[in-house]
Order: C-alpha cells, then sequence, then structure tokens
C-alpha cells in the first residue's frame, strides 16, 4: 500500500463578521484532504496543501498517518456493469415486488397469489421479444431469481440472452423509526454479505437497496435522513464487495399533502448530499454504482406539474448533489401514471442535454401496470400484454435519447399513493 496522510486544515483569523478566537464560517473552516503517494514525496504534498489553502489569517495543519484502503477486486467489473446498464437509450424494468406485493397485483386480475401464477407473470416479463433493445437491467426479487420459465430454462439465462443484465433487491422491508413521527429506516444489513456472495454465484450482477424519506410536519427529520443515508453506504460497501453494482435508491417519496415541488427539490438535494457524504465515506467507487432517486413533483393533494417544471427542479438537484463519477441516474416512476413517467423523462433531456450522467430510468408501474391489465393472467392473451410491454420500454427509451413523439402507449392515468413495506425476511 502507498503510504497517505489525513491532512486537516482548521483556519480562524480576522474576516468580517467572525468572532476572535472562533472559527470563521467558511467551507474552508473544517477542511479534510487526503492525500498519499511514496514516503519521500509526502512533506512536499502537505507543504503543497498547506500552500493551497492559505487564506488571511492563522491556520492549524494536522497531520495524521494513515493508509490508502484497497479498492474492491470486483472494481473493474463494476464500472462494466454500471456503465452498460446506464447506456443511453436504455433503462431498468423493476421487477423485484414482495411475493405479497405480488399478489395483491394478481388480485387485481383476478389470479390467486401462487408461485406458479408468480412465475408466469415474470415469465411474461422477462421473455418479450425485443425487450433487450430498451432495457438493459431487471431487477428480481429472491424467489424470482431462482426460478425458471415453464420450460425450465433458468430466468438469469433468459434475461442474459435479451443482454439484460439480473439484478436483485436485497433489503428486506421498512421499519418505524422511534420517535419519529412514522419515518422509516430500510431492514436487511444482517448477513448481508453472504445473501450477495450467493446471488453473485446465481448470476446477479447488480442490487438494489430503498430507503424512503417523506415529506410533513417534520419531516425528513435529521435522525431519518442519518439513519438511511448510513444504511444505503454500507449496503453499498457490502455490495461492491462481492461483486455488485448497488443501485443506491434515496427515494423522498410522493405522498399526500399539497406542499410544492420546491419543497421536494429543497428536501431531496439535502437527503442526496448526505447520502453521497456517506458514500465517500465508506470508499465507494462511484462510477461503480447507480443512483435511483424520485423526480422533483409537488404534493398529491397540490396542482399536478408540467414536465418542463419537473425537469427543472429534478435537474437543479442532481447538479447540486451528484458527481459527474456516477454513469446512471435511474428515476424511478413512484407514483406517476405511465404516460407522465414517459414526459418527465424526455423534459429532463430537454433541460439536461449535456448531462455527464445518464439521466434514464428504472420504472416498475410504470412498465407492468398496463402490461399487467392486458394480460389478466390468460394464456391467450400473453401476446398482447408483451406488445404493450415493448412498446412502453421502447416510449420511455425514446423519452431517454429526447426523441419520443408519442402517441403514448397508455395514455392518461392519474398519481397514486403507494403502499410501504414493513419488515419482513425478503421471502414475502
Amino acid at each position: 500500500m502507498a503510504s497517505a496522510l489525513w491532512c486537516t486544515c482548521g483556519i480562524a483569523g480576522a474576516q468580517s463578521g467572525s468572532r476572535k478566537g472562533q472559527p470563521l464560517a467558511s467551507p474552508l473552516s473544517s477542511l479534510e484532504r487526503r492525500i498519499s503517494g511514496p514516503a519521500p514525496q509526502l512533506q512536499q504534498k502537505v507543504e503543497a496543501c498547506t500552500k493551497r489553502y492559505r487564506v488571511s489569517g492563522r491556520q492549524i495543519l494536522r497531520v495524521q498517518a494513515g493508509s490508502v484502503p484497497a479498492p474492491t477486486s470486483y472494481l473493474s467489473e463494476l464500472q462494466e456493469t454500471a456503465a452498460y446498464i446506464s447506456k443511453r437509450g436504455r433503462g431498468i424494468l423493476a421487477s423485484d415486488e414482495s411475493n405479497a406485493t405480488t399478489g395483491k397485483r394478481l388480485a387485481g386480475i383476478g389470479a390467486e397469489n401462487t408461485e406458479t401464477n408468480r412465475r408466469d407473470w415474470r415469465e411474461l416479463l422477462y421473455t418479450a421479444p425485443g425487450l433487450g433493445q430498451y432495457i438493459s437491467g431487471a431487477i428480481m426479487f429472491e424467489e424470482t431469481l431462482y426460478q425458471s420459465c415453464a420450460d425450465g430454462t433458468p430466468f438469469v439465462d433468459v434475461l442474459r440472452k435479451q443482454g439484460i443484465v439480473p439484478g436483485i433487491k436485497v433489503d428486506t422491508g421498512l421499519s418505524v423509526l422511534p420517535g419519529t413521527d412514522g419515518e422509516t429506516a430500510t431492514q436487511g444489513l444482517d448477513n448481508l454479505g453472504a445473501r450477495c456472495a450467493e446471488y453473485y454465484k446465481q448470476g446477479a450482477r447488480f442490487a438494489k437497496w430503498r430507503a424512503v424519506l417523506k415529506i410533513g410536519e417534520g419531516c425528513p427529520s435529521s435522525m431519518a435522513i442519518l439513519e438511511n443515508a448510513h444504511g444505503l453506504a454500507r449496503y453499498a460497501q457490502i455490495s461492491q464487495e462481492n461483486g455488485l453494482v448497488p443501485i443506491v435508491e434515496p427515494e423522498v417519496t410522493l405522498g399526500p399533502g399539497d406542499y410544492g415541488i420546491e419543497e421536494t427539490a429543497y428536501w431531496s438535494e439535502r437527503v442526496y448530499s448526505h447520502v453521497f457524504r456517506l458514500l465517500n465515506e465508506y470508499d465507494i467507487a462511484l462510477d461503480g454504482i447507480l443512483l435511483k432517486p424520485n423526480m422533483c413533483l409537488p404534493g398529491l393533494d397540490a396542482p399536478n406539474a408540467s414536465p418542463k417544471e419537473v425537469a427543472r427542479w429534478t435537474v437543479q438537484t442532481m447538479q447540486r448533489t451528484v458527481p459527474a463519477a456516477v454513469p446512471g441516474i435511474h428515476f424511478l416512476s413512484g407514483g406517476m401514471s405511465e404516460e407522465e413517467a414517459t414526459l418527465n423523462l424526455q423534459a429532463l433531456q430537454e433541460e439536461c442535454p449535456n448531462s455527464p450522467w445518464s439521466l434514464t430510468f428504472s420504472y416498475g408501474r410504470a412498465l407492468q401496470s398496463a402490461t399487467l391489465k392486458t394480460w389478466g393472467g390468460k394464456a391467450e392473451n400473453k401476446d398482447a400484454a408483451q406488445d404493450i410491454l415493448v412498446k412502453l420500454a421502447k416510449a420511455n427509451s425514446e423519452a431517454q435519447q429526447g426523441k419520443f413523439q408519442g402517441p403514448h402507449p397508455a395514455p392518461g392515468g392519474e398519481r397514486i399513493l403507494q403502499a410501504l413495506r414493513f419488515g419482513g425476511a425478503g421471502k414475502s
């Protein structure tokens, strides 16, 4: 390992508005900068650091010996996988609903919540002809990762044949944070390393962990933000160590209330800044992750925002918080309708045509809702259902490239309040 130093500059002195003997209110007043290199060059680097941050007033320099952490042995693979999934014109199919949630969806079409029906539904999705032209990754639930088609072909192989990278949901649901107004933390860190190793053996190459923060009176609280940022960072660290690209999903969820889009943007910016601070603290390789955030939307009881307005506030939030090293920002559809999700995605490209990241999608309901209704649990409707799925994927692929012209395959629709999944061992 190369030798390294932690260099901390504390600056105080005379400046307008400062008090004698107290640190200045400046971004430089608490600056930590890690420098590394061969031992003979360290003093030179310390001196360079000192000169770079010398300002009017007294400067204190603290130097600590340390070492540069070795990168994960999977680093190159993580970078390649993240770059592949984030290719322009491609997105992610989020099909990681738990067995309980899938059962509710099946009940909506009059089908029972059985393993066979769940398998038939996922088989319909993964075998849709041509889906791989528009979808680069598919998030799966644990049961689904190990399932096969009716003919015995493993789902993992079906996806790979389409050029779709298999992924896995690794969190096990939410729990209420004590002392808060129903705010939540995400469970699943226990035994996560061993689970990730097994998922990798099964063929998964990326993972997903969802953290949910709500807007309301006193929400999101500092406790909820810090707890969820820590959980996302620790999960990302464990995932990368085991060869899985972590999808980091800090969702400032669409919920009831008449709060405006500006408030969503404010809290989203605050949440994402804490998340990336923790990702850096945990030495996460940012070019080996994917971000799955919310778009900035007003509350469900407020007037809807236009795609242009959604794009303006969302892009501003991303530019202020997300480093350019992250290859892809895969927006969740949240409670948006199919058409709204597509139009907002297109507006993002128009707002930021030279984005350093791929501004793309990781949609569940926006790809599955019309597909499920068309299928209705009947074998004779399979082809029609797959056709609508591919058309929806194509529409969002075109929107990601700023080329969607309509008409939309599933026009209309309304925003909805999504239910949250609490607790569980990840099996149901």
